[in-house]
């Protein structure tokens, strides 16, 4: 992806989070030391109510190394590209000015749990062209 077309530039990012992945249905962006890492998915609704009219949404998820293991956590779904943005970097943002070690998976998982989803939701058709 062009530097100019990122969807979140880098002097927007919280000290210490960096992208990791950009792709047209994949955003990741991590904090380096400890591990971390905040995702959002696109994927198709099929198990969403068809009278939502959604074909697809973007789940946000949480990971984390735990051991030898790497483990994912659901944090939100939003309905558009936009939203999956901006919840990725109030996610971020949150972590930053919250949490002391970002090794404290309860602590950072606490925050996350209190970002409200609804308030990225576009207010306009215009805002969803992402």
């Amino acid at each position: 992806m062009p530097a100019d077309n990122r969807p979140i530039p880098p002097e927007a990012l919280p000290p210490g989070w960096g992208e990791t992945e950009l792709k047209d249905g994949k955003l990741a962006y991590r904090y380096a030391q400890p591990p971390l890492e905040l995702v959002a998915d696109r994927s198709t609704a099929a198990h969403c109510h068809p009278g939502l009219g959604l074909s697809r949404y973007w789940e946000l998820r949480y990971r984390y190394p735990l051991g030898d293991r790497s483990v994912s956590d659901a944090i939100g779904r939003v309905s558009t590209r936009r939203a999956a943005v901006d919840g990725l970097l109030e996610c971020m943002r949150r972590v930053h000015r919250t949490v002391e070690s970002a090794d404290d998976h309860l602590a950072v998982r606490q925050v996350l749990d209190r970002v409200s989803f609804s308030d990225f939701v576009p207010r306009s058709p215009n805002d969803s062209r992402m």
